[in-house]
């Protein structure tokens, strides 16, 4: 993504890998319906488009009087907050827009607006920056020789650039490691097959393309030594969620004793949240099960349950690489230890 004039530029994910088209973004409701209709995804990149959105919306109303300018960013943070419900990052991200108009409401509305600004760039650089250190502590957890295993997108399509779980492939390949990458395709909407086989072949990295459904032969062959996913909302005790289909790599990869990670910000931590049975699960339209590439694949009439995302519990889960480093079991203590601390 990128930003500058009043206006936020985005990879329209969609049309990936087929073609490559830019998204301009200039008010605030182009962004919501860009999270919405997933032209934008992965946790740490909607947290930052959501950042530029409360930006947008405040240059909407850079003429509005104080009362009237603190109206319409509480309108605008409740219309992006309702896009995606599992990502925390979105949350965490309004949050940090929100605590800006709340320290300056005794300021200038121009002032404001100035301050939104900043702090959702802010946003974005430090993102880049987090990425690049979980990907350094990651990096040392991937040897020479070995197959590497992720499912869905956590790219630097997913983030404002170089990834969470790619990003730990990508900086043990720019240390010169010689490692090959399986990445699944990810269905229904195939972010795996479209988004990070993309990735990885624009890096030259050695991939293979497989069906969701071939992970666990891939590893009782041993082709499998590690498998690195990300993910968009860890509770207190380390329950994960992320993609649906990410728990069903664990509950294999416990089986056939691969080491199974998880690579994401320490903003993707729901410290409020006790377990991963409190994470809210998006269920999305039927039609990305019934459909491909527009084309009716399913009878009319099937019912469908298409929830995007699963939960994967914290003992499956052999450690959280984060930009504080491999935090690892206990978690619920070392997730709090990380937090009192950082």
């Amino acid at each position: 993504m990128t930003w500058a004039d009043g206006c936020l530029k985005l990879i329209d994910q969609r049309k990936l890998p087929s073609h490559l088209e830019v998204v301009e973004c200039r008010t605030y409701k182009e962004v919501a319906d860009a999270i919405r209709t997933m032209k934008v995804r992965g946790a740490p990149a909607i947290g930052a488009t959501a950042a530029f959105g409360v930006a947008l919306g405040a240059l909407e109303h850079r003429h509005a009087t104080r009362e009237e300018f603190v109206s319409a960013m509480q309108i605008i943070s409740k219309e992006l907050a309702a896009t995606r419900p599992t990502a925390v990052n979105l949350f965490w991200a309004l949050e940090r827009m929100e605590k800006v108009v709340e320290s300056k409401q005794t300021e200038p509305v121009p002032s404001i607006v100035d301050a939104l600004i900043q702090e959702a760039e802010a946003i974005a650089t430090e993102d880049i920056e987090t990425c690049k250190q979980i990907g350094a502590a990651g990096a040392l957890l991937i040897a020479d020789g070995d197959g590497v295993l992720t499912i869905c997108n956590a790219g630097a399509l997913a983030t404002v650039d170089y990834g969470t779980a790619l990003g730990v492939v990508r900086a043990a390949n720019d240390v010169g490691k010689d490692f090959h990458v399986y990445t699944a395709e990810t269905r229904p909407f195939l972010q795996g097959a479209r988004l990070t086989a993309w990735e990885l072949v624009q890096e030259g990295i050695p991939a293979t393309l497989i069906t969701d459904n071939m992970a666990g032969w891939l590893m009782q062959q041993g082709r499998v030594q590690v498998v690195i996913v990300g993910a968009d909302r860890i509770a207190g005790n380390g329950d994960t969620a992320n993609k649906i289909g990410t728990y069903t790599f664990a509950v294999l990869a416990h089986h056939h004793q691969v080491p199974f990670y998880v690579a994401a910000p320490l903003s993707t931590v729901d410290l409020s949240l006790e377990s991963g049975k409190q994470i809210p699960i998006e269920e999305r339209s039927p039609e990305e099960v019934t459909h491909l590439c527009g084309q009716r694949i399913a009878p009319a009439g099937i019912g469908v349950y298409n929830p995007a995302f699963d939960v994967t519990p914290a003992e499956l889960i052999s450690g959280i690489i984060t930009e504080a480093g491999i935090i690892r079991a206990p978690f619920a203590a070392n997730l709090a230890k990380v937090f009192r601390t950082s």
